[in-house]
């Protein structure tokens, strides 16, 4: 399995990342004390040893509807050569973006079980479950502290621990941002890894955990379609999207 076994190699990595953009995404893993390569947007999948899905650009997408939102564009493909992390269940997974420019919206943390082989998997197909969701922290809209912002503040990552009740099997990881400082024109930035969950736990989550992405959101919900500007005052945000799966 290729993995970078050392923070400076990764540092390394994301030094060599070209044709940075105004957004990002997700470009490193670390899991448990072992650290992976995201994949190389702007580049040919061609070579590329990694454990995340294809994703083409640092672009947003901006509909919630979109058929690529479960995975970023062309994360759904169905490409071959993707590698999968082994991970026991109750693991820290922190991922890294690059130098990541937005500090208004929440971070969401998804699942999804593959049935099977991963790599063969339709991630449009599949049904994900919330691990993990932040918002706005404190103070009001336009100017309080949210997720996002903490996940700047604190080297453009964002951990997570792997449900220690979840049953062994094959799942996609898949962390989600969701920028808000746009008015009603949300900028949904996803990206997925491939793990392989190991343990003794027997947990999977119910169907009013599990949802279709897309399919999850719409224009409709209030923390989509949002102008945070026109609320100067608001201190509360609903963060869309299902519950977070309690683990049990």
């Amino acid at each position: 399995m290729f993995r970078l076994t050392s923070l400076s190699a990764s540092i390394v990595a994301l030094t060599q990342i070209a044709n940075v953009a105004g957004h990002g995404g997700v470009l490193l893993y670390e899991i448990g004390s072992t650290w992976y390569n995201g994949f190389v947007p702007y580049n040919t999948p061609v070579g590329q040893s990694t454990i995340q899905r294809e994703w083409d650009s640092y672009n947003p997408i901006t509909d919630p509807t979109d058929a690529q939102l479960s995975c970023n564009i062309d994360g759904a493909n169905l490409g071959s050569g993707q590698l999968s992390a082994t991970v026991a269940a109750g693991t820290q997974v922190t991922a890294f973006w690059n130098q990541w420019p937005h500090t208004i919206g929440p971070v969401m943390v998804y699942m999804a079980s593959c049935g099977g082989s991963c790599t063969s998997a339709n991630t449009a197909d599949l049904n994900w479950f919330k691990i993990e969701q932040a918002g706005l922290i404190s103070g009001a809209l336009p100017t309080g502290t949210w997720a996002m912002g903490e996940l700047v503040a604190n080297n453009n990552s964002w951990t997570t621990n792997i449900p220690s009740s979840l049953a062994p099997g094959e799942y996609f990881i898949r962390h989600e941002l969701l920028a808000i400082h746009t008015a009603n024109q949300p900028q949904f930035y996803p990206e997925c890894a491939q793990l392989i969950v190991t343990g003794s736990g027997t947990a999977t989550p119910s169907s009013e955990y599990l949802v279709k992405l897309p399919g999850a959101y719409s224009m409709s919900d209030p923390g989509v379609n949002i102008d945070i500007y026109n609320e100067p005052t608001v201190t509360n945000y609903t963060i869309p999207g299902p519950a977070v799966w309690p683990g049990n």
